[in-house]
């Protein structure tokens, strides 16, 4: 089946396996238009130097009439003017692409393309992923919220089930109401009764007042179960009552109250396996999970991680805990972990590494150990460049030494220690925020030769002094 994401009209090879490249390496499935038929459906389009006018008006026209792609053109296109223009039928989802191709700023222009959309969608799609697994999961959300049918979440721990639930209730029209969570498996057996139906005064020891239950709580609204794997029998009895009757006491009470609460209840445990084991009742099972809805683990759709590490960074961005990057090779070294964690463990992995290296760009070499698995590739690293600056000259001398193979048919030489040095030139800076001044302390040189060495390679704009 065509997973095809996202077009690329161009007929310059050199151009087209840039983008291309580049759109892959975003978690995009890119896809260049020839004589083949065009998708009927993409997430965006990039606009080069197209040889089928006619083809590319076709496409644009559909794009411009369903408010859920993105276009790329680059600035030189024939089509630019037009496609640039306030007027255009997708003006705010179009941004012009700049060549030579650089990598920071083609995912920069993607991601101020795609911001117009994120907002479009973050009701309807509180989900961070353009898997197929992510994309039925929010299929699925959409059609069962605006009903009161019970919902049963299933997935691994750290995948979001939580928040399947949050959604549901906000895209229902329940979401002016309560939403209440209880944890049945972080209750012990005796008090979980007290936790969901309430209890009187002197119900109990230390019941010195009368206290709603969880059920009351959520009256009109949302109650999510979590872990109801983890109930015992003698509740799970008393909470068949309930869904069945829509009735309650409260724990030493005796008046019958009804109840008006929608059900959507998770666990990561495999309740067909727990009812044979004999830790379920079956006819519970059968009452929670008119709807069930299974959550894909992280390894299963390891496509997502990009955008997942972007939405963490969003998220840490607003709580003023900075952001972080990772470099072609941590993200290839990521996509080789089990995640165990999920979701989850992404998450807190993302913070972990943006309170040690704020606004820097990890290799494979600087995730934590546990992540880099048996093998892992080698790469620059402007952190690894302030380790190399504190060695002996004589050791880093060796370093290169051993790195560099003279190649069979020889090398120019110039231009080799040319790039070497733009290579580390470009460390420097980004270890030291571009500040020349700082950079030419860790290349042990003069400011001023520093700045005709920027001057001379072209590097010098947007830097401080």
């Amino acid at each position: 089946m065509d997973n095809t994401d996202f077009l690329v009209f161009e007929s310059n090879p050199s151009r087209s396996d840039s983008v291309m490249a580049a759109l892959q390496f975003l978690g995009f499935h890119p896809r260049r238009v020839d004589d083949q038929p065009v998708a009927s459906a993409v997430r965006g389009i990039y606009v080069g130097d197209v040889t089928d006018e006619c083809l590319l008006e076709q496409q644009l026209e559909q794009l411009g009439g369903d408010g859920q792609a993105v276009v790329l053109v680059a600035d030189d296109a024939p089509l630019a003017s037009r496609l640039l223009s306030p007027s255009a039928a997708f003006a705010g989802r179009v941004v012009a692409i700049r060549f030579p191709l650089r990598y920071e700023q083609f995912a920069e222009a993607v991601r101020q393309a795609c911001k117009p959309l994120q907002g479009m969608r973050r009701a309807e799609q509180r989900f961070v992923g353009e898997s197929r697994a992510m994309a039925r999961v929010n299929s699925l959300i959409r059609q069962v919220a605006p009903f009161d049918s019970s919902v049963l979440v299933l997935g691994e721990s750290g995948t979001g089930k939580e928040m399947v639930a949050r959604t549901i209730h906000d895209c229902s029209s329940r979401k002016d109401k309560p939403f209440i969570a209880i944890n049945c498996g972080a209750i012990p057996a005796e008090l979980l009764e007290s936790e969901l139906f309430g209890h009187e005064k002197g119900a109990f020891t230390g019941a010195i007042s009368a206290r709603k239950g969880r059920f009351e709580l959520a009256e009109g609204g949302t109650l999510f179960l979590d872990e109801i794997g983890d109930m015992s029998l003698p509740m799970q009895v008393k909470l068949l009552r309930v869904l069945q009757e829509r009735v309650f006491e409260r724990v030493g009470g005796n008046k019958t109250q009804r109840c008006d609460v929608r059900i959507i209840a998770a666990t990561h445990r495999n309740l067909e396996q727990a009812i044979t084991d004999g830790k379920f009742r079956e006819d519970l099972f059968y009452r929670l999970s008119v709807f069930p809805l299974e959550l894909p683990a992280l390894r299963e759709r390891l496509e997502d991680l990009p955008v997942l590490i972007e939405e963490f960074n969003q998220r840490l961005e607003r709580r003023g805990v900075g952001s972080v990057k990772f470099s072609a090779g941590a993200l290839q070294t990521l996509r080789g972990y089990p995640w165990p964690g999920n979701v989850r463990e992404l998450c807190n992995l993302v913070e972990r590494l943006a309170i040690l290296y704020p606004r820097a760009e990890v290799r494979a070499g600087e995730l934590p150990e546990r992540y880099r698995g048996t093998a892992v590739a080698e790469e620059p690293s402007g952190h690894r460049l302030l380790e190399v600056m504190d060695t002996p000259v004589v050791e880093a001398a060796r370093a290169v030494n051993d790195a560099a193979l003279l190649p069979e048919g020889g090398i120019d030489l110039k231009d080799y220690l040319a790039d070497i040095e733009v290579g580390l030139i470009r460390q420097a800076l980004d270890a030291t925020g571009g500040v020349v001044a700082h950079a030419a302390k860790l290349l042990r040189m003069q400011r001023t030769t520093l700045v005709e060495k920027l001057r001379k390679y072209g590097l010098q704009n947007g830097l401080a002094a």
